[in-house]
């Protein structure tokens, strides 16, 4: 390594100059007052020390941290070690050869639609070859575990299979059609090439340049999944194609600037020092896969292998589920604790300043906390694993910082902070405001925080900004810091041949190297100095351009111009995913909060050089020709081939040395990292909570050990996977706080099957204890739901009661008091391009229903459409954005996936699945399902093929049963005027056309410009309607104006100015919450078309006698609705005999189903039998006849 350094050092004195002897940092800012040292945390070096550690097994616990080439090819490790030894220097000199060309019929087949459903996922990704899981060990969710270590391993093996089969799944299909293009499941970027390096303080990044190609469309980078900082992805050499060769890599950054360009670029982290390429000569393919984050596993599995090595408090209970749960240690040693913030009593009657917890606790303290509420405080307080659930809406966060408020209270200034961690950032904000109220010193660990009020001045970025930097005896972060100065220079230098040059590789470097013999050198020189570069203006001073002469080529990767149109690729997230996925992705460089580059010394490859080569040439006879001492003796047919044979195996030498500084820089950074957390173990050792995601508890877990706290306090513990609550499991901990709802959604996966027997990998600790009988408090009085909606939660749980404050809630205006109800229809659905289930004439049912909740109005803020598939949110979400009512509004368009913890005053509910073949996919999730009932307060309408979920799914049976009675489910939607008490009944998105939100009388307002209102009865005063009858007064120029009532006066002589009387002018539009005339919906144009069609279909116009006929026979079955207010659908309205349903099409298949002959009674029962068969579950004997509405 010195003999290259100073031979490229001798040859680049330039960049001694520029480095100097020794580096100087340089200081900005001045010195603050001198502190006093503080002495460094031994924790932080032992826990460093301790991972740092080599382990001799070939177990899961010697796994690497980034997947290896093996396990993304899928074969073993001695077979990939083989391969590599091939791959750290190959002869790239034919690269680029050999790769196959698209072809029209390659084209074509990616880009038709799979025509696998999306039940399973509009995320996950699923095996097809069952073997691949024969070496996977079965998650035991039954009953307890036979030993700490037989925990550990399963769960870090199911989670690391996770993280890297979607991976593996793409590179297998990519290996599989080298030609293919991106799809739902893969992305493929091109013409890659390596062109830079960027030395920053997590590592040596490799910039590379990539076509875009493949994608087909346009990328919207700001929303889009692909290559967020964090990503896994894999490479491989173009010519290769993964057969022999992959390279696995993490994304360290994404530059949207750059992103733009063409070619595009991003930062990388090869896996391994030993993984690094630098020839940017090498053209790759690079293919990530669109399923799963790596990020979110990558600290946890790290975390599940240092765990092996440590004490594991409560394994009792997680482990061997011993259900006899005793109170922490530091409560049984005092059990008397102040109460008093969380029982305020009049002037401190009562004594709960000091009340012995264990043994006195309170039977009827002072608060508002309902009983089921004071017993789950009672056990956070007293039980070291404390175990509460929350139903929907019954205050679980409201219990948590009650009890935090407790816990900070009793503090002693020696005590460690409580740690809070939550699934979510959005949770953990949450919580975090709460506490905010009643203390201050906290600190939040983490990436970016979308609360720029008060979370954010308490992030650790934040926090250590606007503190002095603590000064440390004997820290690692300053020596740390030196090391990658030095080693980056040293690394800068290496390089420097692969840099800008204006010629070819100098003959004193290669014979420096080994690579000429001296007398190889001085033949070139000699000769170099009687012959001139022919094809040059100008004299070459270098031995090797002249010796090559026209042999010698420039090396400029091309990069196409790639027409991908006009159209953009789909968005892959919707905007709260996104949100939380860059709130975690920002901290994958960096704790502040710029996500998007990454900083530190760069520098740009170029290696402009190459040398062209005659066909058919072989190694042996271009090695033979390196032999010759007399390099001119050398025939000109050979050169090239001898320039580039000598230019890779320098690049050899470049990249093997290289490697072995990127090793010690790798350790520096580590170093690096641990001497910024001794500083950041002062900042937190002062706070009095520390919160983060489970994400971030792995990542930082050095530091919170380092802490050693005894409370930890997980949010939304039923929805994060297992394995980050078990990283939370430190030595020091003596007290773990679990809340959150099993019945909700669970943690995801990003393989589906790993969901199902016998992984389970999506049931959490917190299921997994419940399931056991570990002793539990649930919650019990709701607050957020009336009661009409809180009732169908009846089949999930059994006891759920309402707090007074529901019944205060005002009706939903517009519905008549029917605050709930379900849509039911028959409207087959569809699929997007990206395969995911949508329903376009639901969506536009719910669209115009949405409308009219405005126009009666509700706010738009106050209105949620939620729905279980992203095709069906992006399509509802469109239409709303394209409504001319709606210009301008923000929209709560969400899937259900997204919307745990969340609420509003009106739910719109989504269903999509409607088909001939029994299909409902997602919707027999009843964790998904629990959601979507849950989330209103006053007002929840679903839109949906009620038939097709009673056939299949028990769950919907009993919601539909519970909405007959009162009757709260139909084929028409009641709407109720406000001013008059009408009916009306809309049964297909085309009976909205001719609605104003009112009834069907007409208006007849007086509109400020003294013409009648021309709409039907409408719930907006009439000053906001513009009018569009003829205006036809006169002007001062004694003609009357030719415009419409609402547009500025004109007439056709062109002098007249304005009405001679001025007082009859309005501004007015029809949008009751927005006065600008710019952004006015134009409904009354809607209106006049409407009335232009009556008149023309009174004209006998020919071309509109169908149009006649459709609106004739809707007016009849308008007619036939009326007369059937009451009912539901079929049966569901208690009707047992043909003489109580309406003869229509629709009322007479009803009559069929509940005619009281059983032969469809029997068909509907059957269905259901077998649904229920397949969950091995005793069916029940439910038909529609077994509603006994009156």
């Amino acid at each position: 390594m010195a003999i290259l350094t100073q031979h490229i050092t001798e040859l680049n004195p330039h960049l001694s100059e520029r480095w100097g002897k020794s580096p100087r940092p340089t200081n900005r800012h001045p010195q603050p007052p001198a502190q006093t040292a503080i002495d460094v945390n031994p924790a932080l070096r032992e826990y460093l020390s301790a991972s740092q550690k080599s382990v001799s097994t070939s177990s899961w616990l010697s796994c690497r941290e980034v997947p290896t080439s093996a396990e993304i090819l899928g074969i073993d490790e001695e077979e990939a070690s083989a391969q590599i030894g091939t791959v750290g220097s190959p002869d790239y000199s034919d690269h680029g050869k050999g790769k196959g060309k698209r072809n029209e019929k390659a084209e074509a087949k990616a880009r038709e639609d799979d025509d696998d459903d999306d039940d399973n996922d509009d995320n996950d990704t699923e095996y097809n070859d069952e073997s691949r899981y024969k070496d996977l060990p079965s998650n035991v969710i039954n009953g307890p575990y036979h030993s700490k270590e037989e925990y550990l391993s399963v769960h870090y093996e199911l989670l690391r299979e996770d993280a890297v089969a979607p991976l593996r799944d793409a590179v297998e299909r990519v290996k599989a059609d080298p030609t293919m293009l991106d799809n739902k499941d893969t992305c493929i970027y091109e013409n890659v090439h390596i062109c830079g390096f960027t030395f920053s303080n997590t590592g040596p990044a490799a910039r590379i340049t990539m076509s875009m190609a493949r994608a087909g469309k346009k990328i919207l980078w700001a929303q889009s999944k692909r290559l967020v900082p964090g990503t896994l992805v894999a490479l491989t050499p173009a010519k290769d194609i993964f057969q022999n060769i992959c390279k696995v890599a993490t994304v360290a950054a994404r530059p949207l600037a750059v992103l733009e360009r063409n070619p595009a670029e991003i930062d990388i982290f090869f896996a391994s020092p030993e993984e690094i390429e630098i020839d940017p000569h090498v053209e790759w393919v690079m293919v990530e896969a669109r399923a799963g984050f790596f990020e979110s596993y990558r600290h946890t599995l790290v975390g599940l292998q240092k765990l092996m090595t440590e004490r594991f408090p409560l394994s009792d209970h997680l482990i061997h589920l011993e259900k006899a749960i005793d109170a922490p240690a530091y409560v049984r040693s005092n059990s008397f604790i102040d109460l008093s913030t969380i029982f305020p009593t009049v002037d401190n009657e009562g004594g709960m300043e000091n009340v012995d917890i264990l043994h006195g606790w309170p039977d009827s303290p002072p608060t508002s906390l309902d009983r089921s509420q004071l017993s789950a405080l009672r056990r956070i307080l007293t039980k070291k694993l404390a175990v509460v659930q929350g139903p929907p809406g019954t205050g679980k966060t409201h219990v948590s910082v009650v009890a935090l408020k407790a816990l900070l209270r009793n503090m002693t200034v020696e005590d460690p902070p409580i740690i809070i961690t939550s699934q979510t950032n959005h949770a953990l904000d949450q919580l975090l405001r709460h506490v905010a109220e009643f203390e201050s010193q906290f600190v939040r660990l983490g990436g970016r925080t979308l609360d720029q009020d008060i979370i954010k001045k308490r992030t650790i970025h934040e926090v250590r900004k606007s503190l002095p930097t603590p000064k440390l005896n004997g820290g690692m972060r300053g020596p740390a810091h030196a090391k990658l100065q030095s080693l980056t220079k040293r690394m800068i230098d290496l390089l420097n041949p692969l840099l800008y040059q204006e010629e070819p590789l100098e003959v004193n470097l290669l014979c420096g190297l080994g690579l000429l013999s001296e007398s190889q050198k001085e033949s070139l020189e000699n000769g170099a100095s009687q012959w001139v570069r022919h094809g040059l203006d100008h004299r070459s001073d270098n031995p090797m351009a002249v010796w090559l002469g026209d042999s010698l080529v420039f090396f400029d990767p091309k990069y196409k111009a790639v027409d991908l149109g006009v159209e953009f690729e789909e968005v892959d997230l919707e905007y709260e995913q996104l949100k939380e996925l860059e709130a975690e992705t920002s901290g994958v460089i960096r704790d502040d909060e710029d996500m998007e580059t990454l900083k530190g010394k760069y520098i740009f490859l170029a290696d402009r050089f190459t040398a062209r080569e005659s066909l058919g040439l072989t190694k042996k006879r271009v090695d033979k020709a390196l032999e010759t001492q007399d390099l001119w003796k050398v025939p000109e047919s050979l050169r090239g081939a001898v320039y580039n044979s000598l230019q890779q195996r320098l690049k050899k030498i470049i990249q093997s040395k290289y490697q072995e500084l990127s090793k010690d820089y790798m350790k520096a950074v580590q170093e690096l990292k641990f001497g910024r957390w001794e500083m950041d173990f002062i900042l937190l050792s002062k706070a009095k909570i520390v919160g983060m995601t489970t994400t971030g508890l792995g990542k930082y877990r050095g530091l919170i050990a380092s802490l050693k706290p005894r409370i930890i306090v997980v949010e939304e513990a039923a929805e994060t996977l297992e394995g980050p609550i078990m990283v939370a499991c430190m030595e020091s901990l003596e007290h773990l706080v679990m809340v959150g709802d099993h019945q909700q959604l669970r943690g995801q996966c990003s393989v589906g099957d790993l969901a199902s027997y016998p992984y389970y990998l999506d049931v959490s600790m917190f299921e997994r204890l419940v399931s056991n009988d570990i002793p539990y408090t649930t919650l019990t009085r709701q607050r957020r739901m009336i009661p009409e909606i809180r009732r169908l939660l009846a089949p999930i749980y059994k006891k759920l009661d309402d707090h007074p404050s529901v019944l205060e809630r005002a009706p939903v205006p517009g519905m008549g008091g029917i605050n709930s109800f379900f849509f039911t229809h028959t409207w087959n659905e569809t699929k997007d391009v990206q395969r995911s289930s949508c329903n376009q004439k639901e969506a536009d049912m719910v669209v115009n229903f949405f409308d009219y909740l405005v126009l009666n109005g509700m706010d738009v803020k106050d209105i949620t459409v939620l729905t279980f598939y992203n095709g069906q949110r992006k399509l509802i979400l469109r239409l709303l954005k394209n409504h001319p009512n709606m210009q301008g509004k923000y929209f709560k368009v969400v899937t259900v996936d997204s919307y745990q913890g969340e609420e509003n005053g009106i739910v719109l509910l989504s269903l999509v699945r409607s088909n001939d073949h029994g299909d409902i996919g997602f919707l027999d999730v009843h964790n998904r399902v629990c959601v979507a009932l849950s989330r209103a307060q006053r007002g929840f309408y679903l839109f949906g093929n009620a038939e097709l979920l009673c056939h299949t799914e028990k769950l919907w049976w009993k919601v539909v049963k519970l909405m007959a009675k009162p009757r709260r489910i139909g084929w028409t939607l009641a709407l109720t005027c406000d001013k008059h008490g009408r009916k009306s009944w809309i049964g297909d998105p085309i009976d909205w056309v001719n609605h104003d939100g009112g009834c069907d009388l007409d208006c007849g307002g007086m509109l400020p410009c003294a013409h009648r209102c021309s709409f039907k009865c409408h719930p907006f005063p009439c000053e906001l309607v513009k009018c569009n009858y003829p205006c036809e007064r006169q002007l001062d120029c004694g003609h009357a104006c030719v415009e419409d009532c609402f547009k500025p006066c004109r007439c056709l002589c062109g002098e007249g100015s304005g009405p001679i009387l001025q007082g009859t002018d309005a501004a007015v539009i029809l949008a009751p919450s927005d006065p600008s005339p710019e952004r006015s919906p134009n409904r009354s144009e809607l209106s006049e078309a409407y009335h232009t069609l009556v008149d023309e279909i009174e004209d006998h116009d020919a071309r509109l006698e169908i149009a006649a006929i459709d609106e004739i026979v809707r007016l009849q079955r308008l007619k036939i609705d009326q007369q059937l207010q009451h009912s539901a659908i079929g049966g569901l309205d208690g009707s047992s005999s043909p003489k109580e349903s309406a003869i229509t099409p629709k009322a007479t298949k009803i009559r069929t189903i509940s005619n009281g002959n059983g032969g469809i009674r029997t068909t509907w029962t059957e269905v259901y039998r077998t649904a229920a068969q397949t969950r091995k579950e005793e069916p029940e004997e439910i038909s529609l006849l077994d509603l006994d509405l009156d």
